[in-house]
């Protein structure tokens, strides 16, 4: 396919998930090779197969647990066998646990920091040097607004720990990136239509008052996201690194 991805090879993590399988056909549309992977097998089939109905080119591994280097080497030795090298690295996986201060566990903690920051660390640091040799770089990370806001709806002391430190490091990369030509960005959405959404979504009053704190009166969708990532992972950004960039409907600006 002829698009703004045109010969890049991007690897995308949950790609199972609403946000991640919108990622895998658009940027497939866009004429990227996709290399994905999910722990839902089931779900990472039906992207798979989705994105080669459309024409698109991609491979997934599932299951696979990327909390681990091992699962992180798994999926790079993959995209270098099929493809050849990695020019776009999008950590869109990532799994929470939920619990207020008094009732959270250190594993449930602990647990979250593992799905959320070490399986951007070890994937990242592996991909790292087939980065530099591409020239041409792009790191994507998946942030959330709790990084940037308290949620006193919610018990989320993990989720807005995770997600503060994946915005530190997204700063840190593009600063050690830059002078290899690696980009690096971080997207902070807000609360977005999703499976893990849908149960919190059920309630009518839940979802009015997250919806009274947006300048956009409506919860997100996945493509609003994936319409971000497409731009920073594109060389339309090429001179973009180092930002976080809200698709959360105005609610960490009120």
């Amino acid at each position: 396919m002829d698009g703004r991805l045109k010969g890049k090879i991007a690897i995308i993590t949950g790609t199972g998930g609403a946000m991640g399988q919108q990622a895998a056909l658009r940027f497939a549309a866009e004429g990227a090779k996709v290399v994905g992977c999910d722990y839902n097998a089931e779900k990472g089939e039906e992207t798979v197969r989705k994105v080669l109905a459309a024409g698109g080119e991609m491979i997934s591994l599932h299951p696979l647990d990327l909390g681990y280097e091992d699962g992180a080497r798994t999926l790079l030795d993959a995209a270098i066998g099929a493809y050849g090298g990695v020019d776009i690295l999008y950590n869109n996986a990532a799994m929470a646990w939920f619990d207020w201060v008094p009732d959270m566990s250190f594993k449930a903690f602990d647990d979250t920091m593992r799905e959320e920051v070490d399986i951007i660390f070890h994937l990242t640091k592996l991909c790292w040097p087939h980065l530099i040799r591409s020239g041409r770089g792009s790191i994507i990370n998946i942030a959330s607004g709790a990084a940037l806001m308290a949620l006193p709806e919610q018990g989320a002391i993990a989720h807005c720990a995770a997600k503060g430190a994946v915005v530190s490091m997204s700063r840190q990369y593009a600063a050690e990136g830059g002078v290899h030509n690696i980009r690096c960005n971080s997207i902070s959405p807000g609360v977005i239509a999703s499976a893990q959404t849908a149960v919190f979504m059920k309630d009518p009053a839940w979802t009015e008052k997250l919806v009274a704190k947006r300048m956009i009166k409506r919860i997100g969708d996945p493509a609003e996201v994936v319409n971000a990532a497409l731009f920073l992972a594109s060389d339309e950004a090429s001179y973009v690194t180092g930002a976080n960039l809200c698709v959360d409907g105005g609610s960490t600006a009120m």
